[in-house]
């Protein structure tokens, strides 16, 4: 069992976001059960098919058990996922709101680590590193005041020893992220309209331009399973593309970079990420239905339509 400071906040509830990984799901609750610094575990299925539904709603009947299960009647993604599941938290008083999804795991002494900061920071989290390998990251993040991005944890923590332990104005959302109370009364609960890749983005950069302190605990670790071609190298190594062979991802990515940037970077930004998206699928992995369907994506995000992934749901 974890020990806990003083000065930890009074009530922390973990929010875990579950689709068709009963496994996974229980694996990472059982984690959470050992720790006594968590409230409560508000677990947001979003209409699984495998059983995990009447497994929780079993396990949340336990007369000791600290569960609350909330099943969505429609799949509403990760994104729909975290705005319920932050929404109830802070409804139910919680004081810190842990958010993650089901597929990642937080080493014993993560939430110890990161409660640590409490009160220096208003959204942070751990080092999230690859579970197959966690010499590295599982997303490869650039550090602060310049273009490297990094994938080795030696090259992170060389850099977060000049900076008390820290990467300030860093964080990978919704992978064993703390969020405090007081900013999601500032900028609200993330927006579930997006589904899924690129709502982590949209909330880090609205705590952003709300003035919110920042940052990655480099200590504080928490394993995921890496998957995906995240950071292809394109034009020749100089930079890399979000690629991944699902059509679903694909289109919410496509939209939802293309609102984000335009929201809180500008059009510049926008017409940078449609240069890397042509490029790419013309020369890096020639696929030119991928720049299509891309385009259909972002006109869609930009008129307000957040439907049109929905075709790609089986």
């Amino acid at each position: 069992m974890s020990t806990a400071p003083a000065s930890r906040p009074s009530r922390i509830a973990a929010v875990v976001v579950t689709f068709n990984r009963q496994p996974l799901l229980q694996r990472l609750l059982a984690r959470l059960a050992e720790l006594d610094a968590v409230s409560e575990v508000i677990v947001v299925d979003n209409a699984s098919t495998d059983g995990t539904s009447a497994w929780l709603t079993t396990t949340a009947a336990s007369p000791d058990s600290r569960v609350v299960a909330l099943t969505l009647e429609t799949n509403r993604g990760g994104a729909g996922g975290f705005e319920v599941g932050t929404r109830t938290a802070v409804e139910r008083g919680a004081d810190l709101v842990w958010l993650m999804d089901d597929d990642g795991v937080p080493d014993p002494d993560c939430l110890d680590r990161l409660l640590e900061r409490s009160g220096d920071l208003d959204f942070w989290g751990p080092a999230v590193l690859a579970e197959q390998d966690p010499s590295r990251l599982c997303f490869p993040i650039r550090l602060p005041g310049g273009t490297r991005v990094v994938h080795a944890m030696a090259d992170v923590e060389r850099a977060a020893a000049q900076g008390n332990g820290l990467i300030e104005g860093v964080v990978i959302p919704f992978n064993g992220v703390l969020v405090t109370r007081d900013l999601v009364m500032r900028i609200g609960v993330p927006r579930g309209e997006l589904f899924i890749w690129g709502d982590d983005v949209e909330y880090l950069w609205r705590a952003q331009r709300a003035g919110a302190r920042i940052a990655t605990v480099v200590s504080a670790h928490f394993q995921h399973p890496a998957t995906d071609d995240l950071g292809t190298p394109m034009m020749f190594g100089r930079t890399t593309y979000n690629h991944t062979a699902s059509q679903l991802k694909h289109y919410c990515m496509a939209r939802n970079n293309t609102v984000n940037l335009r929201t809180y970077r500008g059009w510049p930004f926008v017409l940078l990420f449609w240069l890397k998206t042509m490029w790419f699928y013309l020369f890096t992995r020639p696929q030119p239905a991928r720049i299509a369907m891309s385009a259909r994506a972002a006109v869609a995000g930009l008129r307000g339509d957040f439907t049109g992934h929905t075709r790609y749901l089986t």
